[in-house]
């Protein structure tokens, strides 16, 4: 199976941000980690917190479902840059919204030169402009861009 790259996983990493401890994300789920959604029965696991390393591997072993995702999802060939940029979308908005996205349908055209524009239109919650998701669609457009 293929995997995002140190440089993807670095975006995740930066726009997620790390908590040593459980908070509660804007989307109401309590949150540990760069991200990491505490499942049914994982609170005590983590209730003295947990360090960087920690978090690095529950981020990996989290990626792999925005992985498989892309990987069901997208049929055309991608470069590492552009499977880490749609690999960082479904890891922060699901495999979901990327299934019923017209950006997958211009990946899986080829219609590549369009498809930052497409991830620039995904910064709203709640019916506002986010800040933080108007930063990482950029950064996942240009990571897109990238041809390595």
């Amino acid at each position: 199976m293929r995997h995002v790259t140190d440089e993807g996983l670095a975006l995740i990493k930066r726009f997620e941000s790390f908590s040593p401890t459980i908070y509660v994300c804007p989307a109401g789920y309590e949150t540990i980690g760069y991200g990491h959604v505490v499942l049914n029965g994982e609170r005590q696991r983590f209730a003295n917190g947990i360090d960087e390393d920690e978090a690095a591997d529950l981020l990996r072993r989290d990626a792999c479902q925005a992985e498989r995702a892309v990987l069901r999802l997208i049929a055309v060939p991608l470069t590492d840059g552009q499977f880490d940029a749609l690999t960082s979308f479904a890891f922060n908005l699901g495999g979901g919204a990327l299934q019923r996205s017209t950006l997958r349908r211009k990946v899986n055209r080829e219609e590549h030169p369009e498809v930052p524009e497409e991830l620039r239109k995904w910064v709203w919650d709640g019916g506002k402009r986010m800040p933080g998701l108007i930063k990482r669609r950029a950064a996942e457009a240009r990571l897109y861009e990238t041809r390595a």
